[in-house]
């Protein structure tokens, strides 16, 4: 529940919430600068297709299990101490990476550490981070500020996707070998791990959990009570998106583009940019599309066209027609992120907000884990086996979606709804 008083109107807690949106939009760019180069640099570094694709699985394995464990012992570690052990996490991936290319160490720290090969959150951050908003911001302006915060994300990613491409290709044209320049980025993704250690500390105590919060004592798993079953349907769902979504991550569509029509690596990074710059201002547009529709049927009729797009992408003949196609599919591709949680916190009683977002992004990190390593199998080929499977399975969950929670609208809706002469 909310403080008495409106937080928003004290000075800390409006501090700790553009804090929290600047450890966003760091990370964030940091997640863009290395994800451009993460396959190219694994590659150039010695290692197979197969051998990245089962390395951004362990990725996205250990993500699930650190993340599952950072985020239902947060309230008690403290949220502002999780954070910073996650920052930490991004500097031992960065170290690592940097340092060595031997395959086994690159894939025990894949586990460990925090690397983010789609420029995505990845990680307890969102999870954590969400809790504490909700707790500093009134209820009224969740989805809104939800959407900004996805906004920001989004341009964040852009901005280091493109700046990463740039730097490898400056450094590549200026004489610096292609291993070299992409290792330069991965020490680069270690620096942003100091900067988030630094700026976790400065978050005020009013971002932690406090007993005076809770009104209740019940029994709880992995910190749920009365929503355990619609969680568990939800983190099902928002799984096998997950999964379809790890047969296309950012470093997989920008090895398959310079594979398929041989893109270097500044174009790519402008190529994503442009992308990701889409995708933020789709999230920040569901805003208005959902107060006239409702959240689930802005998350399944905005998703499927997307999805039908991301299917057209490799059938394109050429580079500027398959990368055309790939910037209308994430022109609309992020409509359901907001949306998605906004619902979620919203079918959850509030004292379980904080246990619904970790396990459901959880359950998002578990769904992905496999789909890079069975993606890595058919990379090589300019067919594009990995965006139909991907585009396929999405719009499978879509439909699945809509079936399952179209007559449960939050709350919010209904009293829409029910106002309405």
């Amino acid at each position: 529940m909310l403080h008495t008083t409106s937080p928003i109107t004290t000075h800390r807690p409006y501090l700790d919430v553009r804090l929290l949106f600047t450890t966003r939009i760091i990370r964030l760019f940091f997640y863009g600068f290395l994800s451009i180069a993460l396959a190219l640099y694994l590659a150039q570094a010695g290692m197979s297709e197969e051998q990245i694709g089962l390395l951004l699985t362990l990725i996205l394995v250990g993500d699930a299990g650190r993340s599952l464990w950072l985020t239902t012992t947060a309230d008690r570690l403290g949220r502002r101490r999780s954070l910073r052990i996650g920052a930490l996490l991004m500097i031992l991936a960065g170290v690592v990476f940097a340092m060595t290319r031997q395959p086994i160490f690159l894939m025990i720290v894949g586990i460990v550490g925090i690397v983010s090969p789609s420029g995505n959150e990845i990680g307890p951050f969102l999870s954590i981070e969400q809790a504490a908003l909700s707790q500093l911001l009134p209820n009224e302006r969740r989805t809104q500020v939800y959407a900004w915060y996805n906004l920001v994300g989004s341009f964040a990613t852009a901005t280091g996707a493109l700046c990463g491409g740039l730097l490898a290709n400056t450094l590549q044209h200026n004489g610096m070998n292609a291993l070299d320049s992409y290792r330069v980025i991965v020490v680069g993704y270690a620096a942003g791990g100091v900067v988030l250690t630094v700026l976790f500390s400065l978050l005020s105590p009013a971002v932690e959990w406090s007993p005076n919060l809770q009104q209740v004592e019940v029994q709880r798993i992995l910190g749920l009570h009365r929503s355990r079953g619609v969680v568990a349907r939800l983190s099902a769902l928002f799984a096998l998106d997950s999964f379809a979504g790890g047969f296309v991550v950012q470093s997989i569509i920008a090895y398959w583009f310079h594979l398929r029509f041989g893109v270097d690596i500044g174009v790519l990074g402008g190529l994503f940019f442009g992308a990701n710059l889409l995708a933020g201002i789709s999230a920040l547009l569901a805003t208005r599309i959902a107060q006239s529709i409702g959240l689930i049927n802005t998350m399944v009729f905005t998703h499927i066209p997307s999805n039908i797009l991301l299917c057209v992408v490799p059938l394109m003949p050429n580079f500027p027609l398959a990368a055309a196609v790939l910037l209308l599919r994430f022109s609309i591709s992020q409509m359901d992120v907001p949306t998605r949680q906004s619902y979620t916190m919203a079918v959850v009683a509030p004292d379980e907000r904080s246990a619904a977002s970790g396990i459901t992004t959880i359950a998002r990190s578990a769904g992905s884990a496999l789909a890079p390593a069975l993606s890595g199998l058919v990379l090589a080929s300019p067919v594009g086996y990995p965006f139909f499977v991907a585009g396929g399975l999405k719009i499978i969950y879509d439909l699945l979606l809509y079936s399952s929670f179209r007559s449960r609208p939050p709350p919010e809706e209904v009293v829409s709804s029910n106002s309405r002469p």
